[in-house]
């Protein structure tokens, strides 16, 4: 026989997965249970435990127990960054994979600190700058509704940024179309990028900013950023939680063997 705990706990995902708790609702308060009559205190705990260990809830400090998104965001590959969204639109990255993904979003959702920094040694490699030289550090948490989905923090020279709306730290995206806009006007227009992702665990900090279950696994990415003459205008770390995005790329497939045929 299961013990109480596991009942309690398979009776909650049941509902969960049942619809009778929305993405984003919070379960009820540990007393309530108890007071309705679903076991004791320590009861309750284990099974609200157990059902964040299975990926159906988050618990945190002043936001208590919160059914997650189970249908992770679409991030989109190279269509994300698509200039007719940016350049002739109004539609930056993060706003580009909730469109794709059926999604509301509020511009809103993403914050940002923007600060003078030293160069950390990844930073300057990726600008062909010394190890501490200054650099503007342009860090935004995204979020979907109260629920944080990811960090990204944008590395520039400064004389590519000063005085622009890059370095305005005002909440939101740094005005219509975003950073790549913002270059663009500036004579920056990028032409071509590079992004590295790879999984690991998360730091303590990352967990708490990222409201992270228990052995949940970040996604890191790396995205440097070209314009045609080769440039770096722009090198930027994201952290993702990863069961909250899937990614999606949809590209031509390349033929190297009828290339080489087809030169003179």
């Amino acid at each position: 026989m299961a013990p109480k705990w596991r009942e309690l706990a398979d009776k909650l995902a049941e509902q969960i997965k049942g619809g009778d708790y929305a993405p984003g609702q919070q379960l009820p308060h540990i007393r309530e249970l108890v007071e309705a009559g679903e076991g004791s205190k320590a009861t309750v705990h284990a099974a609200y435990k157990a059902l964040e260990a299975e990926g159906l809830v988050t618990s945190s400090r002043g936001h208590g127990t919160v059914v997650r998104q189970q249908v992770p965001l679409k991030r989109l590959g190279i269509a994300r960054y698509d200039k007719a969204k940016w350049r002739d639109g109004d539609e930056v990255a993060f706003i580009a994979d909730r469109v794709a993904s059926g999604r509301p979003y509020r511009r809103n959702e993403q914050t940002q600190t923007v600060s003078l920094v030293e160069a950390p040694a990844e930073v300057a490699a990726a600008h062909s700058l010394p190890v501490g030289a200054p650099v503007y550090a342009r860090a935004r948490l995204v979020k979907e509704g109260d629920q944080p989905t990811h960090t990204l923090t944008s590395y520039y020279r400064p004389e590519h940024v000063e005085g622009t709306r890059i370095v305005d730290p005002t909440p939101g995206p740094a005005g219509r179309g975003g950073g790549f806009r913002v270059l663009y006007d500036a004579g920056y227009e990028i032409d071509h990028m590079q992004e590295r992702i790879f999984a690991r665990a998360p730091k303590a900090d990352e967990v708490s900013l990222l409201q992270l279950p228990p052995g949940e696994p970040v996604v890191e990415l790396h995205r440097t950023t070209y314009t045609a003459d080769g440039t770096v205008v722009e090198f930027a770390i994201g952290v993702h939680a990863a069961s909250r995005f899937a990614w999606e790329y949809d590209f031509k497939v390349p033929d190297s063997a009828k290339d080489r045929e087809d030169q003179p």
